[in-house]
């Protein structure tokens, strides 16, 4: 379940970047956002090393898969921070698209590891 909806994230991150790069949508960066994105972008890599070791101490695939959703919502968050405040400090407005393209790989991967029910290979 957890590959399946990693690879649903893959395709929403896909189809609303391209939107953006298209010019359907418009960034609009707020400091909020930046606040949101920076916690994330702490906490979860933290979150998914507890559930990383966790999963290995209990041989739990769905919480290897969990802590794989955990890393990629991290990575995002990074990516999508960049982004933002690119786009907020220097006016770069498809900078976040860009940048949250540039992670879909990942995710699809880690999808099809999950489905496959192998360990997490993030970081």
């Amino acid at each position: 379940m957890a590959g399946v909806l990693l690879l649903l994230l893959a395709g929403y991150v896909t189809l609303v970047s391209a939107l953006a790069l298209l010019g359907y949508s418009a960034p609009r960066p707020t400091l909020l956002g930046i606040f949101v994105l920076a916690g994330a972008a702490v906490v979860m890599p933290l979150l998914a090393r507890e559930k990383r070791k966790l999963s290995g101490a209990t041989g739990s695939a769905a919480l290897r898969a969990d802590a794989a959703q955990s890393s990629l919502c991290g990575y995002l968050a990074v990516m999508a921070l960049v982004g933002v405040v690119m786009n907020f400090v220097w006016g770069v407005e498809r900078a976040d698209s860009v940048a949250a393209l540039a992670i879909v790989p990942l995710v699809v991967y880690e999808a099809r590891e999950a489905i496959r029910g192998k360990p997490c290979s993030c970081l």
